[in-house]
């Protein structure tokens, strides 16, 4: 059993008629099971009001949807987000007699141009969903990370969470790190699609119950882990990849949120150096930032008006 984890974005809703509605929060997630095959499909409920609504969706997806209504500033925002989080397949669903060549300018080169173009008719979707699902292989090795996205206390189990496998494998009774805390959970059973299982795979949407931590010492965005290789830190010196339609210059003192996994963190802009369009950039973190090498972060702006991706740093 593999689970597929889709972003529907551009027409809030549309996903109503995919699967069974889930949990709620800026992300409405519904599921579709069939079999052994599963398939979670995320809408950013709060967006655009909320960039980061749209940025917890793209970042969980291994596909995109795109419900295209009208070419605007929204659907150019989220086309850069698919892009920046490196979303590399996907469907576009054009209504309103739009063509694919009134879109083709705006995702040549980007990951977007992979994307095939599909009709607007939920049933036929669905079974194209479920048989992309039916692809993924369970399965992972190394050490287990799991972003946490909810937290909270039931009744008779005690602390569970809800998030998903970023990394490896986790297997019941494993004793997990708590970052950025100095604290340690044993998980005491693992839930996907309210099914019972003795491991969870990357990829994989999760409920972990937890011995040893209560539901009030987590916040949105730790992360369990047995991974040495996990990284806390409050600063990073990185360079700074722009989008191409970011003119302002970035200077000291500007305050910009980092999106990595499940954590959307306020950091200051503390030094810049080197060339405009891949400045090296000092950030000054609110929050500990928990990353692993090779990670990828998107940058963001809440004062750029229509445009508030700035681009993205690799960690």
């Amino acid at each position: 059993m593999g689970n597929l984890n889709v972003a529907a974005v551009g027409a809030l809703g549309y996903a109503k008629d995919l699967g069974k509605k889930g949990t709620v929060s800026d992300i409405t997630i519904y599921d579709i099971k069939k079999g052994q095959d599963t398939v979670s499909i995320l809408e950013p409920a709060k967006y655009p009001d909320r960039i980061n609504s749209l940025y917890f969706c793209v970042n969980l997806a291994e596909m995109a949807i795109v419900v295209v209504d009208e070419i605007n500033a929204a659907f150019g925002e989220t086309l850069l987000m698919l892009d920046c989080a490196n979303v590399k397949r996907g469907v576009f669903i054009l209504r309103n007699y739009l063509t694919p060549d009134r879109i083709a300018p705006l995702i040549k080169d980007t990951v977007l141009t992979n994307y095939s173009y599909m009709p607007d008719d939920p049933i036929q979707l669905r079974e194209f969903l479920l048989d992309e699902a039916a692809k993924v292989k369970a399965h992972g090795e190394g050490k287990g990370v799991i972003p946490i996205d909810h937290h909270f206390n039931v009744k008779g189990v005690g602390t569970v969470i809800l998030g998903y496998v970023a990394k490896g494998v986790v297997n019941r009774h494993d004793n997990l790190k708590v970052l950025p805390t100095e604290r340690t959970a044993l998980v005491r059973s693992i839930q996907k699609h309210d099914d019972d299982y003795d491991i969870a795979y990357k990829g994989d949407r999760v409920g972990f119950a937890l011995k040893g931590i209560e539901a009030e010492e987590l916040d949105r965005g730790y992360v369990l882990t047995n991974d040495p290789e996990m990284k806390v830190v409050s600063e990073l010196n990185v360079e700074l990849n722009l989008v191409k339609y970011w003119q302002s210059p970035i200077k000291e003192g500007m305050v910009m949120h980092l999106g990595h996994w499940m954590q959307f963190l306020p950091c200051r802009v503390t030094a810049v150096s080197g060339e405009a369009r891949t400045p090296q950039v000092t950030l000054t973190l609110e929050k500990p930032l928990i990353y692993g090498p090779g990670s990828r972060a998107v940058m963001h702006y809440l004062e750029g008006g229509k445009l508030r991706i700035v681009g993205t740093i690799d960690l």
